[in-house]
């Protein structure tokens, strides 16, 4: 092979080589730039994790579950111990500053409680609903079921809130966000309503699926963390 020729693969070869290197300094540039998935949790104490300390919170547990599994999320909590879904949906402009790529919804317990009428907490919740669509959000609602104190007729109104609201607006559903711990009093603290630390891990467990499918969702997948 004469010089010109070793010359010749010898110019191919570098210049095959800086365009690998080029590639992958972009890869590992854009890796390095890329944000966590931000997930927000709007909701009531149970999101809030009222009565418990902060690592043993539901959003907390969460995102280390997510994390566990190597998807890069951050779980923003917009829980607010004793909100209705009114004030839910007052406080939606404020939590979305946060600029969150998905929502869990988990409200309603309180309206149920209280004896609202089924049909005010409809209304907020789809708007709710409907704001965070426009925003291009993916959403997981999680519903809740009302005291059997009020009533078979007030339960059968307020339960059916939650499926006509995912039929409208096709986002991913987790029936009942105590299901498992409802009424189990290992799983709760004296109060009997609210989740204790083991009741927690119960409801991460359960719906880790769901957030895991609410992620993938997303235009482009969490990340691993680096």
């Amino acid at each position: 092979m004469n010089v010109w020729a070793k010359h010749r693969r010898c110019k191919a070869f570098i210049c095959v080589f800086a365009g690998l290197l080029a590639c992958l300094t972009g890869l590992l540039s854009a890796a390095a730039s890329a944000e966590p998935v931000r997930i927000l949790a709007l909701g009531d104490s149970l999101t809030a994790g009222y009565g418990l300390p902060e690592p043993d919170a539901f959003t907390t547990r969460l995102e280390a579950a997510l994390r566990a599994e190597g998807l890069d999320v951050t779980v923003i909590n917009a829980g607010v111990s004793g909100d209705t879904s009114a004030g839910g949906r007052a406080r939606l402009g404020w939590a979305l500053s946060d600029k969150p790529h998905a929502i869990i919804l988990e409200l309603g317990a309180n309206d149920g409680l209280r004896g609202l009428d089924p049909a005010e907490t409809e209304r907020n919740l789809d708007a709710i609903l409907t704001q965070a669509r426009a925003a291009g959000l993916a959403v997981l609602l999680t519903g809740m079921k009302a005291p059997p104190n009020l009533g078979r007729e007030y339960g059968a109104e307020f339960d059916a809130i939650y499926p006509r609201l995912v039929e409208k607006h096709d986002v991913l559903f987790d029936p009942f966000f105590l299901e498992g711990v409802a009424a189990r009093p290992e799983l709760n603290q004296p109060d009997g309503i609210h989740p204790n630390a083991a009741g927690v891990e119960v409801i991460v467990g359960r719906m880790l699926p769901l957030v895991r499918e609410l992620v993938g969702k997303l235009a482009g997948p969490a990340k691993k963390p680096l």
